[in-house]
């Protein structure tokens, strides 16, 4: 595929976790070049000395006020910002930039009406909602391909999407009363410093939190295109999530039908690994890749699908790059890792 090299990104939010994920990512970019960085409460502070890890990579980027001067005329820009804030700053982007890629919830759902419901408040851009692609490749590719606007899908959402779709779309399972419950480290809660968070109160606890109204609900119903009951529990790792996806199966009778339904339809998929044993996070960490595996229960007639990944690669800023490369007619696995850290 030919493609144009050099071009010129724009990270706002670049002083979160998620941004400065990012950053690392477009270090190792051929064709993408970080030519803004903002972070509103760090502006005026060098990127390396925030965070020394990128001082290699970034030696004299220096953090800006988030604008839509700073940005104009990038081929793309990445938005790391916490819902709410992408739905003033993309009207004003939308012709002042080549490509936008959504990391937060603004721009996700395709139905204005939920967002009161799931998110406390109405929508206020509604009219762009139909324009932004919906960001996990490996199940929405063809709408990412040269697209304009995308919302990259939320981690928890692409765990359990990914688990889920090769048997709901096969007709493998029932598509109502499926059971999602996940577990995710602290990083997936944002830098921002909350009591919930803290080292003191994470260290030694595993819990659950929003039991029955987690916001990520309907974004993982969307994705699946099926009925889902999502419990979300936070563990004591800085990153990784592990979702384990309970549905009732109606074309699968066992575990060996099951897996290697997951390895066809991940068949020319990179960053998408289907294994017979039970994945682990830490195999992920660091990396683009997520991690599968299935089994049927005999005994109780349960499909159980277990799926690991990175939070903050693939359930994020990985994911958000690699729909950026495929907006962009870039290489898909540009700039991506597929190898995790270890131990």
């Amino acid at each position: 595929m030919a493609y144009d090299a050099g071009m010129k990104a724009g990270i706002i939010g670049a002083s979160g976790y998620t941004g400065a994920e990012l950053l690392r990512l477009c270090a190792s970019h051929p064709d993408l070049e970080v030519a803004v960085a903002t972070g509103d409460t760090a502006a005026g502070q060098p990127v390396a000395g925030l965070y020394p890890s990128l001082a290699a990579a970034y030696p004299g980027l220096v953090l800006e006020e988030a604008s839509a001067d700073v940005v104009d005329g990038l081929d793309v820009v990445f938005l790391a910002l916490p819902h709410g804030h992408a739905q003033d700053l993309v009207p004003a982007l939308v012709d002042r930039v080549g490509h936008i890629v959504d990391l937060s919830a603004d721009f996700r759902l395709r139905d204005a009406g939920l967002y009161p419901r799931w998110y406390g408040a109405a929508h206020r851009s509604p009219e762009l909602l139909a324009r932004f692609a919906f960001g996990i490749p490996e199940l929405f590719r063809p709408e990412l391909v040269g697209a304009p606007l995308v919302a990259a899908a939320g981690c928890y959402v692409t765990a359990a999407a990914l688990a889920l779709a090769p048997f709901v779309r096969a007709g493998a399972v029932e598509t109502t009363g499926i059971i999602v419950d996940a577990a995710s480290g602290v990083s997936g809660a944002g830098k921002a410093l909350k009591a919930a968070t803290q080292f003191a109160t994470v260290d030694e606890d595993f819990t659950a939190y929003s039991v029955l109204d987690h916001r990520h609900t309907p974004e993982i119903e969307q994705a699946a295109a099926a009925q889902v009951l999502f419990t979300p529990h936070l563990a004591p790792m800085t990153r990784g999530i592990l979702a384990t996806c309970y549905a009732r199966p109606t074309d699968v009778a066992s575990t060996t039908e099951a897996i290697a339904l997951l390895r066809s339809f991940y068949a020319e998929e990179p960053f998408v690994i289907v294994g017979d044993e039970p994945p682990g996070t830490k195999a992920t960490l660091g990396s683009n890749c997520a991690h599968l595996t299935a089994r049927v229960d005999e005994r109780t007639g349960w499909l159980v699908v277990l799926s690991a990944l990175d939070n903050l690669v693939k359930g994020a800023s990985g994911q958000a790059l690699q729909c950026a490369n495929l907006a962009l007619g870039l290489p898909e696995t540009a700039g991506l890792p597929i190898v995790g850290v270890y131990p």
